[in-house]
């Protein structure tokens, strides 16, 4: 079957989890094209052949805020430069490809590309969840208001498709028809992780010169091996008790499968990935993105780690208090493997192949 795969550019979360899925409809004898951008198109064309480079939203930060001004004229101005190349893309999906079916991981020119011309389309992300089903008004808080802007948006990012399939490590009452929710999809790699306990925090951190974590980490005493604070190295860097690795994905799989618990951003592949393997996490959601937010929350509303505004002395100390306590909430939290989704996957396009949609 000829299958269009459109993958959101912004956060690599996305570029991961539909690598996964795009090496199973490849194994199964499928031919893929696949719509992508930024760093997620780059990401993809090292493992795939067929990669179209599209224009693609993308967020500006600094020191840990989403920056919106930035974040607009960014969008504008690179999207009208950008346009004609989305043209040429368009057309020669048309003309060369024809898909048969089409799957989104929360992209949009894909999607409409499918709409166009009266194609199945299934939707795989984990943003759907706020839109498709019940949240606790425990996870909302104070921010109503937030929580409906961003729920608007996931809805008129995808409405209407023939099926959602939904990656999550929470299970809200599903509210909507055609929607099925599943473990986050997790590569061979993570799979196949040895998970220990050992005695160090790993830390991800993307914001460089951040000496108030530092600090932090430091007065904490325990052995940390820290990620993303120090891009320029290529060798460990020792600092007292801390320990700053230049990115490696062996390694850092390794780090993550042997640590004590987690410190990191609300980002959904490594909360999903910590779940999975048990690992206490304190969530850092980046600041002005209510998705991080949501994640962060549902996180602590499962007793799963907890949910800080910034990491220091007080949060810090909380959460290592409290590790034995996630860790029993962690313990009844199992995985299949993804077989679940692609076996849901396999269904709806041997549907789509019979004509069903």
């Amino acid at each position: 079957m000829k299958i269009l795969y459109g993958v959101t550019g912004e956060g690599m979360g996305h570029a991961i989890r539909s690598g996964v899925i795009l090496d199973h409809l490849v194994a199964a004898g499928h031919e893929v094209e696949i719509l992508s951008s930024n760093r997620a198109a780059k990401h993809l064309a090292q493992r795939f052949a067929e990669v179209h480079t599209i224009h693609g939203l993308h967020i500006m930060t600094d020191d840990n805020r989403v920056r919106r001004g930035k974040t607009i004229w960014s969008n504008v101005r690179q999207g009208l430069k950008n346009l004609p190349k989305q043209i040429d893309a368009y057309f020669d999906l048309i003309e060369d490809f024809r898909p048969e079916a089409v799957i989104s991981d929360f992209e949009s020119f894909s999607y409409l590309y499918a709409k166009a011309h009266d194609l199945p389309i299934f939707s795989i992300d984990n943003q759907q969840v706020m839109n498709r089903c019940d949240v606790p008004e425990e996870v909302i808080g104070d921010d109503r208001r937030d929580f409906e802007v961003v729920k608007a948006f996931v809805k008129a990012k995808l409405p209407f498709c023939d099926h959602y399939l939904v990656a999550t490590f929470f299970e809200p009452p599903i509210r909507k028809k055609r929607t099925t929710l599943f473990p986050p999809i997790l590569r061979p790699e993570i799979l196949a992780a040895k998970v220990s306990r050992g005695d160090h925090l790993l830390v991800y951190q993307t914001t460089q010169d951040n000496d108030a974590l530092v600090a932090t980490l430091k007065q904490a005493g325990i052995p940390c091996r820290v990620y993303g604070m120090r891009r320029d190295i290529d060798a460990d860097v020792v600092d007292d008790n801390l320990v700053h690795r230049p990115f490696s994905e062996s390694t850092f799989i390794a780090d993550l499968a042997s640590a004590r618990a987690v410190v990191a951003s609300a980002g959904f592949t490594l909360m999903g990935e910590c779940v999975v393997m048990h690992k206490p996490l304190l969530a850092v959601p980046l600041q002005g993105q209510f998705e991080q937010v949501f994640n962060a929350r549902y996180l602590a509303h499962l007793g799963y780690g907890a949910h800080a505004d910034q990491v220091d002395e007080g949060s810090l100390g909380a959460f290592l208090a409290h590790t034995t306590d996630y860790e029993q909430a962690l313990a009844g939290y199992t995985h299949d493997g993804n077989a679940a989704l692609l076996a849901k996957l396999d269904e709806l396009l041997d549907m789509a192949a019979a004509g069903l949609f």
